[in-house]
């Protein structure tokens, strides 16, 4: 393992929170950032900063020390990160990026056009860069509302029930990204993360259903009435990414990728797992 030091910035998101999680465990010295340094609780051993993109004033004295990052991909302050980057000496950084810049479905091109953005800057600054690009996050039924729905009636409201997705728990990006940041070789790599089974939405709650004990319903929503449902905690642009990859996919298992489990050495958990380890957002 190496001791160089590694920021992770982004550590109270879903996949930032595991890398320094697993960095932790793994003895690695680590220094985690976030916009709300308060909102980490992480152990009094581990150095806390504020590292926030859009205030750049923050970012010399995170990166100070720093060798390694792991970084989101957001575009609002990459070139003023790139710059403090570059001033502090950082020699490689692993970045969360999405399978949507080789391949989108029709509504992603604005987070197509993000993720590109980002990593054509990083390749632009010179600073040794691996590229994380996963397409479905299993958390993100979190986002769209499942838990309350499932812990109120029992039930979620949704469309596209047969839309199958290649769902992939965050402690597997976590992982792949702790491998990138500790052993050599993964420099100038671009790897297409996925879920080891393509899902549908339907058996996904099916899934969650067996782990709580619970008979669960899927009431089959229109993609009017899903838009309108989603519409209060949905931006447009989002909205129109997700129901395009949901049509798209509709009845159309997706293909998968071994990456998790060729560079961590562990098959990549399923959806089960991932279902067992939420428990509790589903039953409160």
């Amino acid at each position: 393992m190496s001791s160089t030091q590694i920021l992770v910035i982004g550590a109270t998101g879903q996949v930032g929170r595991e890398v320094l999680s697993q960095l932790i465990g793994a003895g690695v010295p680590v220094r985690a950032g976030a916009r709300t340094p308060a909102r980490l609780g992480a152990p009094e051993t581990v150095e806390v900063v504020e590292a926030d993109l859009g205030r750049p004033e923050t970012l010399p004295a995170a990166l100070a020390g720093v060798e390694k990052v792991f970084l989101y991909a957001v575009p609002q302050g990459v070139g003023e990160f790139l710059a403090a980057a570059q001033q502090a000496g950082v020699k490689h950084i692993v970045l969360l990026s999405s399978q949507t810049v080789t391949e989108a479905f029709p509504g992603q091109e604005p987070i197509t056009e993000m993720h590109r953005s980002v990593e054509a800057a990083i390749v632009e600054s010179g600073i040794a860069y691996t590229f994380l690009r996963p397409h479905n996050f299993a958390s993100n039924i979190l986002m769209w509302g499942w838990p309350e729905s499932i812990r109120a009636e029992q039930k979620v409201r949704f469309p596209y029930p047969e839309s199958h997705s290649d769902v992939i728990h965050e402690k597997d990006i976590a992982a792949v990204a702790v491998k990138a940041l500790t052993e050599p070789g993964h420099e100038g790599q671009s790897y297409f993360l996925s879920g080891p089974e393509s899902v549908t939405q339907r058996r996904q709650l099916e899934i969650i259903a067996e782990v709580v004990g619970k008979e669960l319903e899927f009431e089959e929503r229109t993609e009017e009435q899903a838009r309108a449902d989603l519409s209060a905690t949905v931006p447009a642009w989002v909205a129109d990414a997700v129901f395009g990859y949901w049509s798209a996919s509709d009845g159309v298992p997706t293909h998968l990728s071994d990456n998790v489990e060729k560079i961590t050495g562990r098959p990549a958990r399923t959806f089960a797992e991932w279902a067992a380890d939420h428990a509790r957002d589903f039953t409160g």
